[in-house]
């Protein structure tokens, strides 16, 4: 597999990609993108670059953090994704799993309603049942059958926006799960289920 290089506070560093195999769970992602997909250097030469949708957040555990276009013209980029999915692997682990794209769809939404530019901080993206299942023995009001383990859930903070507002700006996406826990300060989005939760 080729090797890719992630953005750290020192600098960047050349990361083997260790995506999973597909299988049911790795197909969720896949099948997400489907055939809206394409090669970023074709989409985003000079003077195409107007309609692309860019997203940018820091991984709070690693320091690593993505930053530029992850769709352009209603397309997937897989070069982007490749680098996504490797910021949010499960860092306790180092597994990584295919992101959702839907995941980044939402996090592009919701940051545009509020209005800032200013990158996410990311406490938790893709999770290995693994480290699920040490997180829910441990009572950490983590669900046992999380999406994150599915790579279809992320917990975030956005500098400058408040988590209530944060929660309440992606309730009104109306595009899945949206958790507001008030006491550890983060907002957990999914793409499940419309519903709504609060956790002091």
């Amino acid at each position: 597999m080729p090797d890719q290089f992630i953005e750290t506070d020192s600098g960047l560093f050349m990361a083997r990609r260790r995506i999973l195999a597909g299988g049911a769970l790795g197909g969720i992602a896949l099948a997400a993108m489907g055939a809206g997909v394409a090669n970023a250097a074709s989409l985003l030469s000079p003077g195409k670059d107007a309609g692309a949708q860019k997203i940018s957040f820091r991984n709070q555990h690693t320091g690593e953090s993505f930053s530029g276009a992850f769709k352009v013209g209603g397309r997937y980029l897989p070069d982007a994704f490749e680098q996504i999915n490797e910021v949010l692997r499960d860092f306790r682990t180092g597994e990584v799993f295919p992101i959702d794209p839907r995941v980044v769809d939402i996090l592009f939404a919701v940051r545009e309603k509020a209005n800032v530019k200013t990158p996410y901080e990311v406490l938790s993206g893709y999770r290995s049942p693994k480290t699920n299942s040490t997180l829910a023995r441990n009572g950490t009001g983590v669900a046992r059958n999380s999406l994150h383990m599915t790579g279809q859930a992320i917990d975030v903070r956005l500098p400058g926006v408040s988590t209530r507002k944060l929660a309440d700006f992606a309730q009104g996406m109306r595009s899945g799960g949206v958790g507001y826990y008030a006491k550890s300060n983060f907002v957990h989005m999914d793409t499940g289920q419309v519903r709504r939760w609060n956790q002091a």
